[in-house]
Order: C-alpha cells, then structure tokens, then sequence
C-alpha cells in the first residue's frame, strides 16, 4: 500500500559517503550536535564536517561508526549539570537530536520520557546562559497523534492526541522551545522528523530489524496491518537540517516537517525486503502495540516554500541503498 504524497567505540571503518548538499553560502561555524552517536547525528556530523563547520558532540554512549566523530564527542549524560562544565560556551549554534527514541519502549519504561524533557531543558538552559543564537529542536511526527487527515500540517497538533509518554516529551519539548523563544529571545527552529531510515542504524527501529529478520528468514511481524507511515530518507533529513541552518535568519520561529511526503505500509515495506532480500520469512500481521501511531504522511509544502526543501531518495530507491549499505558494512 502506498499514500500519494500530499563501551568503547567500535570503528567500523565505514568510508564516508558524501551527501549530496548544494553548495552552502553559510559561513563555518562551531556547532554543538547533541546525540552525536546516534543514526541521524552521525550522518549530519558527517555532512556539517563536509561543509567545514567546527563540530562538537555531546553523547552518553561512544560512536559505533566513525572514530573521527566519536573523537570530536564528549562521552557524558545530558542529564547532569557536570557535562555542561565540559562543553564550550563559544558555540554559535546548537542541534539538539539526543531523546529515547522507540516509542514502545518509553510506554514499558515511562521514566525515560521524563528523560527527554530534562535533557532538552538542561541544554536549553546551556544555550540561554551562553547566548547563543541559534536553537535547531528535533521533534517527531508522533506529536501529531491519531488523526484523521490525508496528510498533517504543522498545525494540526493537540494534546488531546497524545497517544504515547513519548508523544507527551515531544509535546513538552516544544512547547518549551516555544517559551525560550518568546521568553528570552532564543532564535529556534523545530523539526517533526519521520521514520527516519538508512545507514549507521543496528536497533531494532522496523527497517534494521526487518533487514537483520529477513536475511536469516525471519518472521516479520506487522504491528497493525494497515499501518502507513512516512518513510524518510536519513540523507533528505539532514538535508532539511542543513538548510535550516543556512537559511536561520528568515526561517527561524518555525516548525517544519521533514519527511518524504508519502506514505507506505508496514506491508509494503516488508514485502519490498523481502524480494530484495530473496527471503522466505513469513510475514506475521499483529494487533497495534499501544501509543502508537497507525496512519502518518506529512505535508512538506511549509518546509518546501520556506527552506526550500525538496526530499530526493523515494521509498523504493532509499531502502535498496539501505540494504545495500547493511549488506557491506554487516550492520545488523
């Protein structure tokens, strides 16, 4: 089914892959990336360096990846006030992707949504003291809930929708990004990423798990046999990132999808890994797992006419490169 678009660190030694940005006519500047070891923050570290920014990462757990960025990290939790001692106050803007990330496991683990909240207040508060200038906030579509809408707009947003304690961080984080701007004066930008996939990803997120399943010829369960989510190519995220940043000065005070704009069912991705996989797994269609959410394709026109956003890698092209990309580097 397809919607129309509307520890120590363990090297790798993955060869870099250049991310096909147009050329930046932003100045270089230091830039702290919280959750630098994470998927995405390892692919935007990788594209910030590209276009000669000065990089400082912040994250509780060593690079997988790149021992360049992992060497470019400092290895401490958000959570406490110690690790703010460590960071350079001269940073002239901050991209704060770091949060517990899989929704069902914050509905098990409740506690560690309130995670979320303090480390995103905590670096807030790093960036207010120290004034400065720019604040790039990731959301989640998550914060759109259950809706009934063909594709969501950024204001389409309620707390009655909430579905998830997880959906409530996101929720939270915004709204105090939102107070920091208009309390302080702290220029931001906030993102609603969605399902983001592709490289330097070994969790059990549904497309590394459904690859590492599908090779050994796995069952793949299917939590919710009509749910349609927006796959995101991980390079058309950063790309979104990378023109917010360039563009912050008219963009900033916005929120913005970054998404693909088209929807594909679980059904769907899994029968597409499995006939590029050669896989004989069975595929297993389960009741919905609570908080969440079933149906999401997002209207990227804000992001488009105000960034000038336009996602590149469609479904079918980015998950044959994640295969590919898994397949050379054993990563799942």
């Amino acid at each position: 089914m397809r919607m129309k678009r509307s520890s120590s660190p363990e090297n790798r030694k993955v060869k870099s892959c250049a991310i096909a940005l147009r050329d930046a006519t932003i100045q270089p500047m230091r830039i702290l990336v919280t959750g630098s070891s994470g998927t995405i923050g390892t692919r935007l570290c990788e594209a910030l360096l590209g276009q000669g920014h000065d990089v400082i990462g912040v994250d509780w757990q060593h690079n997988k990846w790149h021992k360049n960025i992992d060497d470019l990290t400092i290895h401490s939790d958000l959570k406490l006030d110690e690790t703010f001692k460590k960071i350079p106050t001269d940073v002239e803007a901050v991209i704060h992707l770091a949060a517990n990330a899989r929704v069902y496991d914050l509905v098990e683990q409740p506690d560690r949504a309130q995670d979320n909240v303090t480390t995103l207040f905590n670096t807030l508060e790093f960036a207010r003291r120290n004034k400065i200038p720019r604040f790039l906030f990731t959301s989640s579509r998550e914060t759109y809930g259950n809706i009934d809408a063909t594709a969501c707009t950024e204001d389409m947003v309620r707390i009655e929708n909430c579905e998830s304690a997880y959906t409530a961080s996101k929720i939270a984080g915004e709204a105090f990004v939102e107070a920091y701007r208009r309390c302080y004066g702290l220029g931001t930008v906030t993102f609603r990423f969605s399902n983001v996939y592709g490289m330097y990803d070994d969790s059990d997120r549904v497309v590394p798990l459904f690859i590492r399943r599908a090779k050994k010829h796995e069952p793949l369960t299917v939590f919710g046999e009509k749910k349609c989510l927006d796959f995101t190519y991980i390079d058309d995220t950063v790309r979104g990132v990378c023109l917010a940043l360039e563009k912050f000065e008219t963009v900033q005070g916005g929120t913005y999808n970054i998404a693909y704009g088209e929807g594909t069912s679980l059904v769907h991705l899994a029968k597409t890994l499995k006939e590029l996989l050669s896989s004989r797994s069975e595929i297993v269609i389960a009741e919905s797992r609570t908080g969440e959410v079933v149906q999401y394709v997002a209207d990227t026109k804000k992001a488009r006419e105000k960034l000038g956003y336009s996602p590149q890698i469609p479904f079918e092209e980015g998950i044959k490169k994640s295969v590919e990309w898994y397949g050379q580097y054993g990563a799942v």
